[in-house]
């Protein structure tokens, strides 16, 4: 497989970089649009709050995670990396995966969620159980979400831990 020059390579981690600095800052622009909803008073600023958050997932999380996850698989397709090479490559993908994973399974469900009863119900949708449920559940994902992703960006620049030992290398020893 023929690999990346200097210069593709830089240029490919740079959208990495950028794709997942978008993630993480629209994630905690999210948090603080959540904790808006919290002390709000106004049906139809909550409407706003919620549609806000839908469109900011929709239009930028979504994307950005998945360029994020589809660049890291060129990096590691592409370059001495690999797939398996290193610890902290492998974490990173699990990490990804996992990110993705929840936020299509339940953040971006309950997001829809909030925002349709919110649309419809305005100020009562705060006395609704399924809105409470939903609105906590995806401040509080949401802000594990946005840590996991800083713990996942901290991993890209550290790159904490070492090279795997495989067989094959063990025995070339």
């Amino acid at each position: 497989m023929k690999r990346l020059s200097v210069k593709q390579k830089n240029w490919l981690v740079s959208v990495h970089v950028i794709m997942g600095a978008t993630w993480f800052g629209t994630a905690i622009c999210m948090i603080v649009i959540s904790l808006m909803n919290v002390s709000n008073d106004n049906g139809d600023v909550l409407y706003a709050l919620n549609s806000t958050l839908k469109t900011l997932d929709d239009i930028i999380i979504i994307p950005t995670a998945t360029a994020s996850l589809v660049t890291g698989a060129l990096l590691s397709w592409l370059t001495i990396w690999g797939f398996f090479k290193h610890y902290w490559v492998i974490a990173k993908w699990i990490g990804t995966v996992t990110l993705i994973t929840v936020g299509t399974i339940w953040l971006g469900p309950w997001v829809n969620t909030i925002t349709s009863i919110s649309e419809a119900e305005r100020l009562q949708a705060l006395a609704n159980p399924l809105y409470a449920f939903d609105a906590k559940g995806a401040l509080i994902v949401g802000i594990i979400q946005t840590a996991s992703v800083a713990f996942i960006i901290a991993i890209s620049v550290l790159k904490p831990w070492g090279r795997r030992v495989t067989k094959a290398k063990k025995q070339t020893e």
